[in-house]
């Protein structure tokens, strides 16, 4: 299960400008996004108990972080830097780039991934049971 905003482009120049390269991102508007794993999972390959975690991000050009950490209740990404010590993992992914801009920023989980796209941009992490 995925809890997120769901923020609308607008017009907006998102990544790079809106939300800056190599800045953490709370992926969503409002609260920081948050995943629930109702069993263990390995997550970008990496080893994931059940339970809810916190899903941000560092954006960059190129390739993402995407972080999972255990303080829940986050407002947005702004006192990350509190609660870094408690990521769970972090997980690197390509940056596939999108020919069609996505208006709202959209997250899915299925067929094996959590997806994230908004704007020209779309990122994967592979999640097996």
């Amino acid at each position: 299960t995925i809890t997120y905003g769901r923020p609308y482009k607008k017009g907006r120049e998102i990544f790079g400008k809106l939300e800056p390269y190599g800045k953490v991102y709370r992926c969503g508007a409002d609260e920081a996004t948050q995943i629930t794993f109702a069993k263990d999972v390995t997550f970008g390959g990496k080893p994931v108990k059940a339970g809810t975690y916190t899903f941000c991000a560092i954006p960059n050009k190129d390739q993402w972080t995407v972080i999972l950490n255990s303080k829940l209740g986050q407002w947005g990404a702004f006192d990350y830097d509190k609660y870094k010590a408690m990521d769970v993992v972090h997980v690197d992914v390509p940056v596939k780039n999108l020919s069609t801009p996505v208006e709202q920023l959209t997250m899915t989980a299925n067929h094996g991934a959590v997806t994230l796209a908004w704007d020209t941009v779309e990122i994967e992490v592979p999640v097996k049971m």
